[in-house]
């Protein structure tokens, strides 16, 4: 079974689009700054119509989860993580971890994270989180 891939609208469109060639894309407030997620056509902290969209970093920390032993019958029967992200640009979001094991050892609150991209039909692919590579640091002598 496969995830059921979701509907886009006008005004998600270009979040989709996004994804689809590998961006996180996000909408800013002209007149405020803020940045936001999910799409809609105003501000939400001072209800602005002047939003742009805009390339996000991808960049996130894990805020909150739920490890959920019981999926949904079109998604996969392992458990798998229902997670609060929050992104670099402020903005937190709902997804999944992948690519490390789905348990409390190891999805621990605050690590870093990186947007993937998991492809669900020809047109829509999915933004989900993978732990960040750590960085290195060279010691120079």
């Amino acid at each position: 079974m496969t995830k059921r891939p979701p509907t886009p609208t006008p005004e998600t469109q270009p979040y989709w689009d996004g994804a689809k060639v590998g961006e996180l894309r996000l909408q800013r407030c002209a007149d405020c700054g803020d940045a936001y997620s999910p799409p809609r056509p105003f501000c939400p902290a001072c209800h602005s119509r002047d939003v742009r969209w805009f390339k996000a970093s991808g960049r996130a920390t894990l805020y909150s989860y739920v490890i959920n032993h019981r999926p949904r019958a079109d998604w996969p029967r392992q458990p798998h993580s229902i997670a609060i992200v929050e992104l670099a640009e402020g903005p937190r979001l709902v997804s999944n971890i992948v690519g490390i094991p789905q348990t409390p050892a190891d999805l621990k609150i605050d690590m870093p994270l990186q947007v993937v991209f998991e492809k669900l039909s020809d047109d829509i692919y999915l933004p989900v989180f993978a732990p960040a590579a750590p960085s290195v640091t060279v010691d120079n002598p």
